[in-house]
Parts: structure tokens; sequence; C-alpha cells
């Protein structure tokens, strides 16, 4: 029996990598990055996807530097609004199903209690704003589709906030850590895993079930004891000092409270995420 066909978008970053290798066992993969084919060039991406011809597209590119989108909203714009509806529209030509990832930055952290599915987004920077237009865009094109909404990723291959924290540590007897944002830190590995099963045991293209999900690592944490748990798990006698939103002077806001509610994932699919701080040690005792 011939394997499912996957084209991977990102396939070299962060989490496009370990969906690379999680899925490379059970599908024929394809992988595409940015030196592979700009996803803003509709007719090269088009062309891409419909020459591959997959039944499932994983749509993991996108401009992710939070930062870097308010100081560009161009940018922002192009790849992950854009780049998206490029995408969307050569999945519908081709029949495919979509999966999307997005953020917890759709919401604007008002909320008291973690975000569910069906809360109404809000968010408050471009970043949000960008991969919120990609959410629209593709439910406007297409039918078949998975909105995979995450939160504060981490893993090998690529620049995420462990990293940053432990190279920071060796220069610095001090770090100072914004402790009023709270979010679930989740793990490339663990999600793509999950992707994995999604596909595995529900034998996708599913013919129901389609929409939004929430799905990240159990559990949650402002970045100032993330930033703890990094610097004690890793033995390193770094202090790390709480400051506020305010004090970290970065171009665009965080949501302060952008927690997201997984139960809809664990209703529908029966799947649950190890915690974070489980995960968390996963990866400095096998990647760092």
């Amino acid at each position: 029996m011939a394997k499912t066909k996957i084209l991977i978008t990102g396939s070299k970053g962060m989490l496009g990598s370990a969906l690379v290798e999680a899925l490379s066992s059970e599908f024929k993969i394809k992988g595409i990055d940015i030196d592979d084919c700009d996803i803003t060039d509709r007719q090269k991406i088009t062309k891409t996807i419909k020459d591959y011809n997959p039944g499932i597209v994983i749509h993991a590119a996108a401009y992710t530097d939070v930062d870097g989108c308010e100081l560009n909203s161009e940018k922002a714009f192009a790849v992950n609004f854009k780049g998206t509806e490029n995408i969307a529209r050569a999945a519908k030509e081709i029949n495919a199903t979509l999966f999307y990832i997005s953020t917890d930055y759709v919401f604007d952290g008002s909320k008291e209690k973690p975000y569910i599915e069906t809360d109404a987004p809000n968010p408050i920077n471009i970043y949000g704003k960008s991969k919120l237009e990609g959410e629209r865009i593709l439910q406007a094109v297409l039918e078949k589709y998975l909105i995979l909404r995450t939160s504060w990723l981490f893993g090998p291959n690529g620049k995420n906030f462990v990293t940053t924290i432990l190279q920071k540590a060796k220069d610095t007897e001090t770090l100072r850590v914004v402790d009023d944002q709270v979010g679930s830190p989740t793990y490339t590995i663990d999600l793509a895993e999950a992707i994995k099963s999604l596909l595995t045991t529900y034998n996708l293209p599913l013919t129901t079930n389609y929409g939004i999900y929430h799905i990240t690592n159990s559990g949650s944490c402002s970045w100032y004891e993330f930033a703890r748990e990094i610097c004690s798990l890793k033995q390193l006698k770094t202090q790390i000092l709480p400051i506020n939103s305010k004090e970290s002077h970065r171009p665009a806001k965080r949501p302060k409270m952008s927690i997201l509610d997984n139960s809809k994932l664990l209703d529908t699919f029966k799947l649950k995420l190890r915690p974070w701080a489980e995960a968390l040690n996963h990866f400095l005792l096998n990647y760092i």
C-alpha cells in the first residue's frame, strides 16, 4: 500500500524539522523551506504543491519573531497571511487537507482562565494579527483543515527561550526575566508526535472533526518560572530576578495570560501532552 504523501512547509525550522523526523517512517515526506520555495511567491508555491500532489499539507512555515513582526509588519503579513493564503488555495486545488500551526498570541491575554477554541481572538501585536489573518483566510478558502494553536515552542534545531536563557546564563551572573506573562511551554518533539498520532490513529484526511484545536504541553508558568526551571535542571547558579513587562522594553506587547485549554483535543482525539517541565527535562538531557 502506497504511503500517504505529506508536504511540510518550514521543514528546516524548529517544529518543521521535528515533524520531518517524526513522520518520515509512516509517510512519504517532502519538506520545503525558504531556500527551496518562498511561500509568498504564489506561482512557485502553487507549482511546488501541485507537482508533489500531497494528500496532506502541514504548514509550519511562519515569520515567528514577535518583535521582528512589530518592526516589519509588511513582512509579517506577507509571510503569515499571504503565504498562508497561497498554500490554502493550492491545497484546495488538489483537495488536500491542510494543517496550520497557529499561536496563543491570537488572544489579548485579558481572560482569567485558559482560552478555549471558541473564545474571540483579539491579538495585541502584529505577529498575532498576521497569524489570525492566516487562520481566517484558510477558513474562508478550505473545508478540510485543522488549525492547531500552540505556544512558547522550544526544542532542537532552532533558537528558543531555553537556548537563549542558557546562553545568557553563561555570560552573566544575574538575569532579569518577565514574571507577568503566563503561558504553556511546548516541546516541538511532543507536538510533532501528537500530530503523528492525529495522522496515524485517525487515518487522516479526516471526514469529520475539522476545525480549531489548542495543543500545548500540560501545565503553565511565567517566563520567570520557566527560566528558573531551566537553570535549576542544569544546576546553574545564575540568579534569576522577576521584572514586569514594562521593564523589558520590547517592541511588541505580549498577552499577560495566554494559557490554552486543551480539553477539546483530549475529548475529540484522546490526546494529552505531558507536563512542560517533564518535556523540558527531556530536551535538556537529550539535546543540550
